[in-house]
């Protein structure tokens, strides 16, 4: 199932934030069965209780499904019609959807009705795919968003980039912060605004940027702009960069950096958080470094340079979050 749907709340006059889900540090085994995500509280006993479904789903794991698909938002309607919590098509509820509450209904906007329900379908289709090589609970993921027909295709999650952002967002949600990490705190996020400054002007390069610095990238961005000649940064190279430069490794994409970063709340947004655009987690195509007062440092895009943007520079901003410290490699 495929959401669309972005939940949005003000902060300030500058830009408007999504109230990111509160992703906080996650068991050491990736398919406990221990709810350890920070979810809305109404939803906790559903969650866990409907986390246990089926030995492919893990509450942390529909937790994470729930973050990625409506952020929680009970009401959430996305643009090709998928309703609700769970984000389920009219179609598909009405074959899988379950009354969970026993209230003798099937309402897919009933949280207490769609959870359960989604959860149910996870297992269904789990069946479905379990004789498809890999990992079954991606390609039970990849199932969720692209129907079990593709990845009976395709051997496996197919070659969808949405599918494939999708699959590896939630997955790294569910795995978040594994180990006990601990956010970047008020020095770390200095260095690393330092750093960013430090490299204003550098010439953007797609695939450019590491760890050590400036790099040559790759070919080719959306625009088939390449940056194979060019020695600089792209906008999650710049991120990378700055981080490293303060003790926190990154890994290498926008959509990755978030998954590995924890959500912030409006209003308690602090200079050094990322700032990331996006329809939703699994699509965020651009991330910068907030420094007050609206403003940001990125690497925006092909023929530009690192500078100072305004939060507002793109119309879909997604979120805001803060790195953690013990992310150390690509997701």
């Amino acid at each position: 199932m495929r959401s669309t749907t972005a939940v949005t709340i003000g902060v300030g006059a500058t830009a408007a934030v999504v109230l990111g889900a509160l992703v906080q540090a996650a068991g050491n085994d990736p398919v406990g069965t221990a709810l350890s995500m920070a979810v809305p509280a109404e939803y906790k006993q559903l969650i866990e209780e409907a986390g246990n479904t089926c030995p492919e789903v893990t509450p942390n794991l529909l937790a994470a499904l729930l973050t990625q698909e409506s952020n929680f938002n009970p009401e959430a309607r996305s643009q090709v019609g998928a309703l609700g919590i769970a984000q389920f098509m009219p179609s598909t509820w009405e074959t899988h959807g379950i009354d969970g509450n026993g209230d003798g209904k099937r309402d897919v906007m009933d949280p207490e009705d769609a959870i359960p329900s989604s959860a149910k379908y996870l297992c269904t289709i789990a069946k479905d795919v379990k004789d498809v090589p890999g990992d079954k609970q991606k390609n039970m993921l990849a199932a969720y968003n692209a129907g079990s027909g593709a990845v009976q295709k395709y051997g496996g999650v197919p070659p969808y980039k949405e599918t494939q952002n999708y699959v590896r967002s939630i997955t790294a949600l569910a795995n978040q912060n594994r180990g006990g990490g601990k956010v970047a705190t008020t020095e770390q996020a200095a260095t690393a605004i330092n750093a960013a400054e430090q490299m204003i002007g550098t010439p953007y390069s797609w695939g450019g940027g590491n760890a050590s610095g400036p790099s040559t990238g790759t070919c080719c961005s959306p625009s088939g702009r390449s940056g194979k000649s060019t020695v600089g940064f792209d906008c999650s190279g710049l991120t990378l960069y700055a981080y490293a430069k303060s003790g926190i490794s990154l890994p290498r994409t926008a959509v990755a950096q978030y998954a590995a970063s924890e959500p912030v709340k409006p209003g308690d947004v602090k200079p050094g958080d990322l700032v990331f655009y996006g329809s939703s987690a699994a699509s965020i195509h651009h991330v910068g470094i907030y420094v007050g007062g609206g403003w940001m440092i990125d690497a925006p895009r092909p023929g530009t340079q690192v500078r100072y943007s305004p939060m507002d520079t793109m119309p879909d901003l997604f979120g805001v979050a803060r790195p953690t410290s013990n992310t150390n490699k690509e997701i």
